[in-house]
Formats: structure tokens, sequence, C-alpha cells
């Protein structure tokens, strides 16, 4: 997922230096929710992660 975002990120970054103002937006939205996406899940997965690490000791 965070790949994605890098890769929306640089379609962005591309766009907008070409001047295609509207695609740039766009694909700089997607990035940004797939970049939260990921820091979601993430988090989920690290408390997941040490709940069932106390369980196990």
């Amino acid at each position: 997922m965070l790949k994605w975002a890098l890769i929306f990120l640089v379609i962005s970054l591309i766009s907008g230096f070409l001047g295609f103002s509207g695609i740039s937006q766009a694909t700089a939205g997607i990035a940004k929710i797939l970049f939260f996406l990921f820091l979601v899940v993430f988090v989920v997965l690290v408390v997941f992660a040490f709940a069932v690490g106390s369980a196990v000791f």
C-alpha cells in the first residue's frame, strides 16, 4: 500500500511539473488517502502484535 502511495506521489509530481494540475491534484489526493490508510493498518497491526506477544509471554 505504501508502494502505491509513493507511485501516485511520483505521478502527481511529474504531472504537476508538466502543467496538468487536475491530474496532479487527483493523484495527490489518492496518494494521501493511501498513505493514511497505510498508517492506520500499521498502527492496528503493531498494537495487535504487542497484545499477542504479551499473551504468549
